[in-house]
């Protein structure tokens, strides 16, 4: 799996252990470039006004990350696809403990990407798909230190009652569906459905403890 640190919108839907928690009806009906745009500038904002998070704080940024992005993410949807093939012979237990550790990864990565990202002003770009569809892609790029670019991308399906929610992200180092699929089947190879859980939860506990970036492999 690519490192975690370089990967990758306050209350529609939330996916935590397979659980589906709604929100206001009018979020629901929200454009999903309007809704990208207004989490992830709101969190820039939060980030900007705030001295610990400009720090770096990294336990305020997953807060942050818990707050503002999670209820717009559809961690089921996201779990399933990347684990593929071999959702379907995972016990609900282990279905439950995937869907759990996926999207600690995905705090993760948000709050690494927002910290590096904390001084920037995005720039989004059209949303790439019709008005009649139910599956877009949003794009948008923040200025980083040495004139770098960070790249934030989602894509995003439409739920009935739900409205949009986001299944995919590329947060400047590729869709990370697409990365974590290759490498759990590579772990369910060697250590089956418990070992692939084991290795991500053991990689979101030295998240967790703080260890650079480096050391997160």
């Amino acid at each position: 799996m690519k490192p975690i640190a370089s990967l990758v919108a306050t209350a529609a839907l939330a996916c935590s252990g397979g659980v589906i928690i709604a929100a206001p009806a009018a979020a629901a009906e929200e454009a999903p470039d309007a809704l990208v745009q207004r989490v992830f500038t709101g969190m820039l904002d939060a980030v900007k006004a705030d001295p610990a998070l400009r720090a770096g704080d990294r336990r305020k940024l997953a807060d942050l990350v818990e707050e503002r992005f999670l209820p717009y993410v559809h961690f089921q949807h996201m779990t399933t696809l990347a684990v593929g093939r071999f959702w379907r012979q995972a016990t609900p237990e282990q279905q439950m403990r995937l869907v759990s550790a996926v999207r600690k990864l995905v705090v993760h990565a948000y709050a690494d990407a927002l910290a590096q990202a904390a001084d920037g002003t995005p720039t989004f770009f059209p949303a790439r798909g019709g008005p009649q569809d139910d599956d877009i892609e949003v794009r948008s790029q923040v200025p980083v230190a040495g004139g770098a670019l960070h790249v934030f991308n989602y894509r995003l399906e439409k739920l009935a009652h739900y409205g949009w929610k986001v299944y995919d992200l590329d947060l400047s180092d590729g869709w990370l569906v697409v990365g974590m699929k290759s490498s759990f089947a590579a772990e369910i190879a060697k250590g089956g459905i418990d070992g692939l859980v084991s290795r991500l939860e053991a990689r979101n506990h030295q998240w967790e403890r703080g260890l650079p970036a480096a050391s997160r492999r």
